[in-house]
Formats: structure tokens, C-alpha cells, sequence
């Protein structure tokens, strides 16, 4: 791993354990969220937040990314107000069962962590349904013709 990435995921891990810690989390569900390795004792968690970044590991990785990505629409969500995006994740909802979010992530793991995720991001939800849009560029007049154009890439709504 080069200083820079090693950087990178010190910087990662760091703002990982703020938003977990922020939600009201402990050191046994931060471990349970992120499945970090049976090696890791909840004593030691608490190196998380000052000079060691999480294990570089798939699952682990992929965990963060959702965190991260939770954190990213709750700002969609609630652009000025911090305390509401604090307040959304530790107050039950209809969506899931009356649970809070984070008590789904808790409890329900990955799966819980791509159901809040999927609540609140309706992009990964649709790319999770398998559906995967095309863009096309829009008309223009010096696209070649064998691009296939259909109607509802002309303006007017004609064909060429």
C-alpha cells in the first residue's frame, strides 16, 4: 500500500467511526456493521479513530462504501440540518418494520446496510433491480446516422 492510499484510508476510516459513533454506535455494532475480522477485539476499535485505518478487506471495504454512501443521501436528504440526518437514522420507520435504520444495519448486516441504503438512494436501488439505463447523447446534426437515433432523440419527436 503506498503512503498516499494508506492516507487515504486513514482518512476514510476515520470519518467511518465519526458517522458510526455520531449514530449512537458502540465499539460491539461498529464491529458487527463493518464485519471486521474476528481478530479485532472491541478494545482495540478505538485505534479506528486515531492511527490505524480499517483492515483492507472486500467485505469490510464494501461496508464502509455504504456507510459513506448512507451518509451522502442522508445529506441529499436533509441539506441543512445535521441534526434531522442524526435524528432519520435513530427514529423508527414504516419502511422498515417501525425499526430504525440503524437498528436494521445493526441486526440485519450487509442486507440491513443495502435496505437503509436503497431506502434512501433510489440510484442504487434501481442499479440493485439489475436495471441499468443506456444514455444516449442527445440530437445533434453531425452525429452519424448509424448511431441509431429513434424517435424520441430528435427534437419534435419526428425521425431524421
Amino acid at each position: 500500500m503506498t503512503e498516499i492510499a494508506l492516507e487515504e484510508r486513514l482518512m476514510l476510516t476515520r470519518r467511518t467511526m465519526d458517522l458510526l459513533e455520531g449514530w449512537g454506535l458502540g465499539a460491539r455494532d461498529i464491529i458487527q456493521i463493518l464485519s471486521l475480522p474476528e481478530k479485532v477485539k472491541v478494545r482495540a476499535v478505538a485505534r479506528f479513530r486515531e492511527d490505524e485505518p480499517f483492515p483492507d478487506e472486500p467485505d469490510v471495504n464494501r461496508r464502509v462504501g455504504y456507510v459513506l454512501r448512507i451518509e451522502a443521501a442522508l445529506h441529499t436528504y436533509f441539506p441543512c440540518n445535521p441534526e434531522m440526518r442524526s435524528l432519520w437514522v435513530t427514529r423508527g420507520n414504516r419502511q422498515s418494520g417501525k425499526r430504525a435504520p440503524i437498528a436494521v444495519t445493526v441486526e440485519d448486516g450487509e442486507r440491513g446496510l443495502v435496505s437503509v441504503l436503497a431506502h434512501l438512494d433510489c440510484t442504487f436501488a434501481w442499479d440493485q433491480t439489475g436495471s441499468k439505463t443506456e444514455y444516449r447523447a442527445p440530437y445533434s446534426p453531425t452525429r452519424p446516422a448509424d448511431v441509431g437515433a429513434g424517435a424520441h432523440d430528435v427534437p419534435g419527436g419526428g425521425s431524421r
